[in-house]
């Protein structure tokens, strides 16, 4: 099982050929095309887009405008305008959180978030409902970390106002059923909220036939720059949201005593853009669709079952999450009475990179009855032998921890 993309591909990787990175859905490694696009920006066609008339100024806003399209297509969102550039997916979701939730959820309504989400989908909808005397419910997992359609709907009523869920778990790998339980909050009037932070890197996306009302995704996990992301939204939906920050470029008109807002997508994106982010991105989403998302989500899966089965055959490893097939390309375990952050420090002295802690899900952390988890995540730059370094770095830190008790 070879990588999907060689990691010659990737300046860092190719580096330090003992390295293996398994920390992707914290944040994916950047390949050389991204970097060189970046790059490029910077030296030949920087200036600040929509600010000038002079020739440079234009062609730094042709390329901003070129890379909303082309994230548009990828996202499978027809109405590129409706492709908002943020820093990332929380502040996407804080951006609808605070924008179209202050004006449309109320005392008495109430906000539904499952028990897995990641704090940026939890906690402004927790903060929101605080604020608003809303009621804030969450829709218990299963034992498997998967959510139950019916438990859903038994939660829904018609004072529900958003229902808020992963694209993918980022503990558990645990992928949504995201149409159906769209569906669900249609049928009671509600907002759907998808956070695609770990969708949108690894599974083919079309917003446009999914049926949420949001999508927010984060550039730096699916080979792009850190700092740039996106929020996608009905075009309805964005009209009658007011605007989350003030200043310039998202401006029509400043009276003394009022003022109007831009078009879309310039409405909810003030200030001067990252734009040198925005064409990494671009970049990005060229490699990622030149291998097939199909083909990335394949390779994924592969990777994933063979470490879920050796991982699985190691006495004391606990997986926890649905099986290999349920999931996407993340494993979080724990191993034995081994604290995870120690385990993570021993397989860092053989250059092997996993996360450790609760993986900004606290909330998921005790409905598993742990205070944390190790986590490997994997991409287009893994392959098998990654599998068997992680796999070896367990069993001798299960000998040295047994040694160390006796």
């Amino acid at each position: 099982m070879t990588s999907l993309i060689h990691r010659s591909q990737f300046p860092l990787l190719a580096a330090a050929p003992e390295l293996v990175y398994l920390d992707s859905a914290a944040t994916s490694q950047k390949p050389r095309a991204v970097l060189d696009a970046v790059r490029d920006f910077y030296e030949n066609d920087y200036a600040n887009p929509h600010r000038g008339a002079y020739e440079l100024s234009v062609r730094a806003t042709t390329r901003y405008h070129a890379a909303r399209e082309r994230v548009a297509s990828f996202l499978g969102v027809r109405d590129a305008d409706c492709v908002i550039f943020t820093r990332g997916t929380t502040e996407a979701l804080n951006l609808v959180a605070g924008a179209w939730g202050r004006a449309n959820v109320n005392a008495g309504d109430e906000v539904v978030v499952t028990g897995a989400e990641h704090h940026a989908n939890f906690v402004p909808w927790q903060q929101l409902a605080l604020e608003r005397g809303a009621r804030f419910r969450i829709c218990e997992i299963e034992s498997d970390g998967t959510v139950d359609l019916d438990r859903l709907r038994a939660l829904l009523s018609p004072r529900t106002k958003v229902v808020a869920f992963a694209h993918v778990s980022n503990v558990l790998g645990t992928i949504a059923p995201v149409r159906e339980m769209a569906e669900l909050a249609h049928r009671v009037g509600a907002l759907a909220v998808c956070d695609g932070a770990q969708g949108a890197p690894h599974l083919r996306v079309r917003f446009d036939e999914m049926g949420v009302d949001v999508y927010a995704a984060s550039g730096h996990k699916m080979l792009g720059p850190m700092g740039i992301g996106v929020l996608a939204a009905r075009r309805e939906l964005l009209e009658r949201m007011p605007p989350f920050l003030m200043g310039g470029d998202m401006i029509e008109f400043v009276e003394d005593d009022h003022s109007t807002w831009n078009v879309l997508p310039h409405k909810f994106e003030a200030g001067t853009p990252n734009a040198a982010g925005a064409v990494g991105l671009a970049a990005a989403v060229d490699v990622l669709e030149g291998v097939g998302m199909d083909a990335v989500r394949a390779h994924e899966h592969a990777l994933v079952a063979s470490a879920y089965d050796r991982l699985s055959a190691i006495d004391g490893v606990h997986i926890h999450g649905p099986g290999a097939d349920a999931r996407g390309g993340v494993l979080s375990f724990t191993v034995g009475d081994v604290h995870p952050h120690d385990l993570a420090t021993i397989l860092d002295t053989r250059h092997v990179c996993i996360r450790a802690g609760h993986h900004c899900a606290q909330p998921l952390m005790r409905r598993l009855g742990v205070s944390a988890t190790a986590r490997a995540s994997f991409y287009v730059y893994n392959d098998a032998s990654d599998v068997d370094a992680l796999a070896g770095g367990i069993v001798a830190a299960k000998e040295l921890f047994g040694s160390v008790a006796v």
